[in-house]
């Protein structure tokens, strides 16, 4: 039998393989949405809404438990809270699929990889923290690779920006208002209040686009366009189970597992191009995130020995 000291190793041996696989899945995601060419970047977006919405119906009718939706529906307050966080979600989602539907898997690894800065920043000029050394210059850093993105592409990286911001704003808005549910039941809630925007985005590729492919690129094409509805609930249901396992900083470091995936598939599989002020702009990105665990760390372990004084 086990030891008791034991047991909690195991968890978060777990916890750990939990994460790994599914900051791994949401890694080579882009593998997936390009498999489903032709379907465009709105009709992917779309089935993605209404397939995760009916598998998480599925979910729930199993286990007969739709107690956490009358909680919702008596807490108008985090009811509009999560409406606001699922259309910030959808940006997201819909900017990433056209990153890889327009070959710029690369940026939206980087906008992943800068998403952490931007938390930063919340704290500074909405949450009205203060910053130590070692934060500023991982903004300062942060800052420095954007410019340098950006005089390579001759344009500002849109794509990241965008990512980062509206992740941001949609984990911030939950946080604030206190949404006090687990990850299935949130990717329930916002898959459904979206439902009416997918339903809506297909009616329009369908009558206006002419571009629905559905039904109309053979049955290995149709299903998966449905299985987006698993690609999508399958590594929310892994993060949870690590999250329950695994304190903030293990869970922070695994984070990154992600946009190194989504690097690596757009350098090694999509075979993008790096050009060398771009490697700059990575690896200033990389030094920032590496300062910034530093500091988390560092900090995480001050808290530590003052509970034990």
């Amino acid at each position: 039998m086990p030891t008791s000291e034991a047991q909690p190793v195991n968890e978060t041996n777990r916890g750990i393989l939990y994460g790994a696989l599914a900051y791994g899945a949401w890694g080579v995601l882009p593998i997936y949405f390009h498999a489903l060419e032709p379907a465009g970047p709105l009709e992917i977006l779309a089935q993605r809404i209404l397939w995760s919405a009916i598998f998480c119906l599925l979910f729930w009718m199993i286990r007969r438990d739709f107690g956490w939706l009358k909680t919702l529906l008596r807490q108008p307050r985090q009811a509009g809270a999560l409406t606001l966080a699922a259309y910030l979600l959808a940006v997201n989602w819909g900017v990433y699929i056209y990153s890889v539907h327009a070959d710029n898997v690369l940026e939206s690894s980087l906008g992943y990889f800068i998403n952490p800065l931007f938390l930063v920043l919340i704290g500074v000029f909405v949450l009205g923290e203060r910053l130590n050394t070692m934060q500023w210059t991982a903004i300062a850093l942060g800052t420095l690779a954007v410019l340098v993105i950006a005089v390579d592409y001759g344009r500002p990286p849109w794509i990241a920006l965008i990512l980062a911001a509206s992740f941001t704003g949609y984990g911030y808005i939950k946080k604030m208002v206190g949404v006090s549910m687990g990850a299935l039941e949130t990717m329930t809630a916002e898959s459904f209040l979206l439902v009416p925007f997918a339903l809506l985005t297909l009616w329009w590729v369908r009558t206006h686009a002419n571009d629905l492919t559905f039904s109309s690129e053979g049955w290995s094409h149709t299903l998966l366009l449905i299985l987006l509805g698993v690609i999508t609930i399958l590594p929310l249901t892994l993060f949870s189970a690590a999250a329950a396992r695994l304190p903030l900083t293990i869970l922070g470091l695994l984070q990154f597992l992600a946009p190194i995936g989504q690097f690596l598939v757009g350098v090694l599989i999509f075979h993008e191009a790096v050009p060398t002020a771009r490697w700059i702009g990575f690896v200033l990105v990389w030094i920032a995130l590496l300062i910034l665990t530093a500091d988390t760390f560092r900090s995480a372990s001050r808290r530590r020995r003052l509970r034990a004084t």
